[in-house]
């Protein structure tokens, strides 16, 4: 394999510098110029302020024009830096940014709110600052980086992202890997994404989700390396990202299964209306695809969809292109980088077709920042790990996910996989989103219980509730089947997709014993 090529955001900012690096969904456009004399600034107001390499900073920012300039500006500094979702409530928030040992944050008005509550309650933090408006106990971004010269650091190295996971099982979790400690450059890793899926420097890149997620952070910079133009959107709509894919001749993008329902939900013949001709290469991951949902975009957009299956944390990866998809409906692929092992609740191999807990052999280990009993969880004595979901392998290595073992109902002794009952739910046409799990139940343990988001609310109650009873026993053996069905207005789904079960199911245990999700 050919050597990592040296390139970076300053490649293109030297040879083409009025090349776009990231374009709004409002139009707001950064060309890579901008986006390289403008990080390096940031990363000199961080080493202003005492920022050393291996120290850490929070970027609490919405999709927005300064996101890029932010996160490169850390990176190019050697800092470790953890994207703070703007959704969290500020306990939450100041739980993370303890937990790193952030010394500064950046931020901007439009997370002012947030950002001016966790000002007490982080008071390991030395420097804040704030772009686009006042935030109370911050200091004026645009004036500290217009103080700062545009010359690159003498010691500019590879920082690198610390991510949390979305705590839908609990407190979130950090994994931080140790600095290269090279030049700043194409990294073996980005290296060696592409050439499983392989993007050029002229291709144009959406991303439909926010930027605080591992995967578009990831892609974004990694795509900034080779000279792409990345089309972020503030936030998702299912048409203006179909008219965005047109208006920029979209070649590539992320997106998660949830976007895919809302797209395919649209009128059909306003779905059709819009060129999607543009579309190379797509790719989704983050929580599982209902098979028919893949089906509907692969007759829409053509065998352009691809799907990954990895965490955060590291461990095992697959993949799966859409030819390879088709052969293999509902499979996330085969392994990338590790051996994959199915593994009873004992850690007995299970054959083939049979669902257990996914272990990954000579993956790189995982290490929980701060929590080493939990490290010690996803590793066995053997030295696999995992990420404690559920599935199966066929006879030829494809790999089939069922669901995450903690949301797994026991019904009566049977183990039933709330994902594919959920999968059932989101085909209805008045559904919106499904949430599955289990509640309590004298005789059986636990039986199924669905919470749903209906396409209108209006059209809610005891009828709709038995016709979608009836759509999945239709569709599904009845035992796995909801006993009962319940509406919200809207259900907990973090922007990258995954389901927040916790909440709903905590209100049908209180005063039982409940099994820890």
């Amino acid at each position: 394999m050919a050597e990592p090529h040296p390139h970076q955001p300053a490649t293109w900012a030297e040879s083409d510098p009025d090349r776009p690096a990231t374009i709004m969904g409002s139009g707001e456009t950064v060309t890579y110029a901008q986006l390289e004399d403008r990080s390096r600034r940031v990363a000199g107001v961080l080493r202003h302020a005492g920022m050393q390499v291996g120290d850490h900073v929070i970027v609490l920012v919405e999709n927005q024009v300064r996101a890029h300039e932010m996160l490169w500006g850390a990176h190019r500094a050697g800092l470790y830096y953890t994207p703070l979702s703007t959704r969290l409530t500020p306990e939450e928030a100041a739980f993370i940014v303890g937990d790193t040992g952030a010394r500064a944050v950046l931020t901007t008005a439009g997370c002012g709110e947030l950002a001016a509550q966790l000002v007490p309650l982080t008071p390991g933090v030395a420097h804040r600052w704030a772009a686009d408006g006042v935030v109370p106990g911050h200091q004026s971004y645009e004036d500290a980086v217009a103080a700062q010269p545009a010359e690159r650091l003498p010691d500019e190295q590879e920082g690198a992202a610390m991510t949390y996971s979305s705590g839908t099982t609990g407190r979130p979790k950090g994994v931080k890997r140790p600095l290269s400690g090279t030049p700043l450059g194409m990294t073996r890793g980005v290296y060696d994404l592409f050439q499983v899926y392989p993007i050029g420097d002229g291709s144009v890149f959406m991303s439909a989700a926010p930027i605080y997620h591992a995967a578009p952070l990831a892609w974004t910079l990694a795509l900034h390396r080779i000279g792409a133009t990345c089309v972020m959107m503030e936030r998702f709509d299912a048409r203006r990202c179909l008219e965005l894919i047109e208006e920029h001749r979209v070649t590539h993008g992320f997106f998660v299964p949830t976007m895919f329902v809302r797209m395919l939900k649209l009128p059909e013949a306003e779905r059709k209306a819009f060129d999607v001709s543009s579309l190379q290469r797509v790719v989704h991951a983050a929580a599982p695809c209902p098979a028919e949902v893949k089906a509907a975009m692969l007759d829409w957009w053509g065998p352009v969809v691809d799907e990954f299956y990895a965490g955060s944390e590291g461990g095992g990866m697959t993949f799966v292109r859409a030819e390879e998809w088709s052969a293999h409906r509902g499979s996330v692929g085969r392994s990338q980088m590790a051996q994959i092992h199915i593994c009873d609740d004992d850690g007995n191999e299970l054959p083939v077709g049979q669902p257990g807990v996914i272990w990954f052999a000579s993956a790189a280990p995982i290490n929980y920042h701060n929590d080493p009993e939990k490290s010690r969880s996803v590793t066995n004595d053997k030295g696999w790990v995992t990420l404690w979901d559920v599935g199966y392998l066929d006879e030829d290595g494809w790999l089939y996910l069922t669901d995450r073992k903690q949301f797994m109902i026991i019904s009566g002794g049977v183990n039933i996989y709330p994902q594919e009952v959920e999968n059932a739910l989101v085909l209805h046409p008045a559904v919106t989103d499904a949430a599955v799990f289990g509640v309590p139940n004298d005789e059986f343990g636990e039986e199924v219980k669905a919470v749903v988001q209906p396409a209108d609310m209006s059209t809610a109650g005891p009828a709709l509730a038995e016709e979608l009873m009836t759509w999945c026993r239709d569709h599904l053996a009845h035992y796995k089947c909801p006993r009962s069905v319940d509406f919200e207005v809207e259900l907990p789904r973090s922007d990258n997709g995954k389901l927040y079960k916790r909440p709903l199911r905590d209100r049908y245990w209180e005063g039982h014993a409940s099994r820890i999700l």
